[in-house]
């Protein structure tokens, strides 16, 4: 489990398909503390660390993953910066929200603007998933923990502060990036409590 609070942004910095994807990403994280087998979310995805180096992990990525995240869509390439979490341990401080790292599919960017020091984002989230995005709730975006300010059908707006900009890869969001997307895992039981009939 995460909480979809960025701790570091690390570099891709080789891509080998074997039977799997196998990626190395470099990251600031004192990889003497990280144990073999670990969750790290990358770029919101739970991947498992299968090799370490003094300032890399290297993870294996399914075939099955590749598909259903932006991995799959060309989007990890050598040199691409990644927001980074480690898995949330007993007393971590919940800053964010519950995070799976299990994302549930794939938002595209629409729209840019600048509000003052702020940047608003526009974008579209599959047809599936939209029903369970609702003004102020809680989605995670390549990881980050983030609040929709506005729905509309299925396009929702996000506001990025100066701060998130610069702790994570938020600040180099261009039109047309495809965004690993997680609804709220208590959106999606509400959503199904209420499609269930009544006893």
């Amino acid at each position: 489990m995460f909480t979809g609070i960025i701790t570091d942004i690390g570099t891709i910095t080789s891509l080998v398909q074997e039977g799997d994807l196998r990626a190395r990403i470099q990251t600031h994280y004192n990889t003497q503390s990280i144990d073999m087998g670990a969750s790290i979310a990358s770029d919101g995805v739970c991947l498992t660390v299968v090799d370490l180096g003094p300032d890399w992990y290297e993870v294996q990525i399914s075939a099955e993953t590749v598909e259903k995240t932006n991995i799959g869509r060309n989007n990890w390439v050598v040199g691409k910066r990644v927001n980074l979490e480690r898995a949330l341990r007993v007393g971590d401080e919940l800053g964010g929200h519950i995070v799976s790292g299990h994302v549930d599919g794939v938002a595209e960017v629409v729209a840019i603007k600048d509000e003052g020091d702020s940047t608003r984002v526009t974008l579209r989230a599959p047809d599936a998933l939209a029903r369970f995005i609702a003004p102020k709730g809680s989605v995670a975006l390549n990881g980050t923990s983030l609040t929709v300010n506005d729905v509309s059908g299925t396009d929702f707006g996000i506001n990025f502060i100066p701060h998130t900009k610069t702790a994570t890869t938020w600040g180099e969001v261009a039109l047309g990036d495809l965004v690993n997307l997680e609804i709220d895992t208590l959106a999606r039981y509400v959503a199904r409590l209420a499609e269930m009939p009544a006893a």
